[in-house]
């Protein structure tokens, strides 16, 4: 494996963290365990929200209305998943 496709594998996988962090803290805001008032809690919510909004909002307009569920974060850890497995397997030599 060469390095850009390292590079781009790595970058793929922090992403998927970072989406996954989003998620959780969305979940500890919105139950209380995390205060949405504390200063360093509201900057990492705003980066987070910067971080994976991009990618989120197109999945969002897509996605029908469920209610108070959101399966934008799914889709897009199936979608990133999808991208890893599909450049480690376009890049590997064919025997």
């Amino acid at each position: 494996m060469g390095p850009i496709v390292w590079l781009i594998l790595t970058l793929i996988d922090i992403y998927i963290w970072i989406v996954i962090i989003a998620v959780v803290v969305e979940l500890l805001s919105y139950f209380g365990v995390l205060d949405r008032n504390n200063n360093f809690v509201r900057q990492i919510r705003y980066a987070l929200t910067r971080l994976t909004e991009p990618a989120l909002a197109p999945i969002r307009r897509v996605l029908p209305d469920l209610g108070g569920i959101d399966l934008s974060p799914l889709l897009l850890l199936v979608f990133l998943q999808f991208l890893s497995i599909a450049v480690a397997t376009w890049t590997r030599p064919l025997l």
